[in-house]
């Protein structure tokens, strides 16, 4: 009696084709390739972020109400030159040069590295060189006219669970703490609207009880440096407070230590993201993923006297 073949379709010499593929070494694996492949790809990444753009992290509550604890947004690297603080991981030495420079504008929100810190403060441009820079109760004065502020309806901040330093990050707003008719508690600190000579336009937090830098000043501005404050006015470490003790920014900061502007909001999560995913969705804060970080323009109104 014939054999006959395991498969009928299948001739012997397609038999001893495979047969031979299957006695073959396999190909190792050249590590080396794989490696430089890497190394290329994390270098085009540290490339992106430092001559193009990077993500940030908000990790305090000194830009309320317009940045929150847990927003994510993009700082663009590219708008006022390039520097030491322009490199990923602030990984160059301290200087003082710059590369195709300019000077952020007023109302302008930018990341800067402090004196004393390799870490990013996040803070709006309030004075440029050239200025004088004062307060007098919590009104910013400059070059020797009140900004224009006028009061607005309090902000609505919700009580979620974000923690600063240890701490609940509105804890400092608790005499402002409201229920609302829908049960959602939030909290209405003193807002003002801000414009600024070229007509940026923001909200700023200020608590009717003047705070240690509300009457400040007055101060200039040198060449190549800009005054930065945060939005948040009685809690926010900024060029009204020295560096070192009391973690500020120590006067009018180098335009050398500004590393870029903030462009818009990505995501922002709320603070009750857990390690279980269904938390991740219910802990977004839908209303603020792709919101703009530029100041409003309004038409320039006059100053008080």
């Amino acid at each position: 009696m014939s054999s006959r073949p395991a498969d009928p379709a299948m001739t012997d010499t397609e038999e001893t084709s495979d047969a031979a593929e299957a006695k073959k070494p396999k190909e190792k694996v050249n590590w080396l390739h794989e490696i430089r492949g890497l190394a290329l790809m994390l270098l085009a990444v540290l490339a992106f972020h430092t001559f193009i753009a990077k993500p940030f992290y908000i990790p305090s509550g000194s830009m309320m109400p317009n940045l929150l604890v847990g927003d994510r947004l993009v700082v663009s690297k590219y708008p006022y030159g390039w520097s030491w603080v322009s490199v990923s991981f602030h990984l160059l030495p301290r200087s003082d040069w710059r590369i195709k420079p300019a000077t952020p504008e007023y109302g302008d929100i930018v990341i800067v590295v402090p004196p004393d810190k390799t870490e990013d403060y996040i803070k709006r441009v309030i004075g440029r060189p050239g200025d004088t820079i004062a307060l007098v109760n919590g009104q910013v004065i400059l070059n020797g006219r009140a900004v224009p502020r006028e009061q607005e309806p309090p902000v609505q901040l919700a009580a979620d669970q974000q923690i600063c330093d240890g701490s609940p990050c509105l804890g400092e707003f608790m005499r402002y703490r409201h229920r609302l008719p829908s049960g959602k508690v939030v909290y209405e600190p003193p807002t003002y609207r801000e414009t600024l000579p070229n007509g940026a336009s923001y909200l700023v937090i200020d608590e009717d009880d003047y705070g240690m830098a509300d009457n400040f000043g007055p101060v200039e501005v040198p060449e190549g440096h800009v005054f930065l404050m945060g939005d948040n006015r009685d809690h926010s470490a900024d060029s009204r407070f020295e560096a070192g003790m009391q973690e500020g920014l120590g006067g009018p900061v180098p335009l050398a230590d500004i590393g870029g502007r903030a462009e818009f909001i990505t995501f922002s999560l709320d603070g009750s993201t857990t390690l279980n995913p269904l938390t991740w969705w219910k802990s977004l804060r839908p209303d603020r993923a792709w919101t703009s970080l530029r100041p409003q323009l309004r038409k320039k109104p006059a100053s008080d006297e």
